[in-house]
């Protein structure tokens, strides 16, 4: 979890226990303990909450954007609050589909707005080692040529760590096409990535890659040459290391 620092920011001097509480416990202790909830079920949790005391200001919009996040997707949150209604009051509900709209809609302006290749299918095959959404377009046939396909990431996607080995050459290559994302090698600092970047990445080093949480990322993923290649598929990347960044 990211180190919470509102409560002091605003109210450190004030009334530091208050502050104290709200970093350290309640954004601390209680949403770490992401083995007894999940950290997208704590964020229904807290919306539906929020919206149920009428309560859609400033802190709302901050809930709405950590659930977007944590994984929820605008189908998911209209579905929330469409069945919130019949229990917190339809004008709440009302208040809440605005500021949700709002925070959703620019997800889809985003989305409009990336992919020169086209966002292609959702990448199923693959979906068990990536965090969030993912869409896959081939774009050329590896059994004629070097493969290359472009890789669309929803906002706070990313994939597993994972190495490429070979016994000869291969690795990959990423050109980044649009949106903003991250390449992390192990035991070094997370590369920052936009439209326009080149990462060559060797075989053999453990690596992962994928969206910033408030961005779109597409970038096309080149498979270079090699003998006896293939991909091991290791661990997810930590929530903790993630929103680190």
């Amino acid at each position: 979890m990211i180190k919470q620092t509102a409560g002091r920011d605003s109210l450190g001097a004030f009334a530091p226990e208050f502050a104290k509480l709200n970093d350290d416990v309640l954004f601390g202790e209680v949403w770490s303990r992401e083995e007894k909830l999940s950290l997208k079920m704590r964020s229904i949790l807290t919306i539906t909450a929020l919206v149920s005391k009428g309560m859609i200001d400033a802190s709302f919009e901050y809930h709405l954007q950590t659930a977007k996040a944590n994984g929820v997707t605008g189908e998911e949150m209209a579905e929330i609050l469409t069945h919130l209604a019949f229990y917190a009051g339809w004008p709440n509900a009302w208040a809440a589909f605005r500021m949700a709209k709002t925070v959703y809609d620019k997800e889809n302006k985003l989305k409009a707005e990336t992919s020169i290749f086209g966002t292609g299918a959702p990448n199923t095959e693959y979906a068990q080692y990536f965090v969030g959404k993912s869409y896959l377009k081939p774009l050329t046939d590896p059994k004629s040529t070097v493969f290359i396909a472009n890789v669309t990431f929803e906002p706070g996607c990313r994939n597993h760590w994972h190495i490429h080995h070979a016994a000869e050459g291969g690795g990959q290559i990423l050109l980044c096409t649009d949106g903003f994302g991250w390449y992390q090698e192990e035991g070094k600092t997370a590369q920052s990535l936009k439209a326009g970047d080149a990462v060559t990445i060797p075989a053999g080093v453990k690596h992962w890659h994928g969206a910033k949480a408030d961005s779109w990322f597409s970038h096309l993923a080149v498979e270079c040459p090699g003998t006896d290649t293939y991909t091991e598929w290791l661990e997810p990347v930590s929530n903790d290391l993630y929103r680190s960044l």
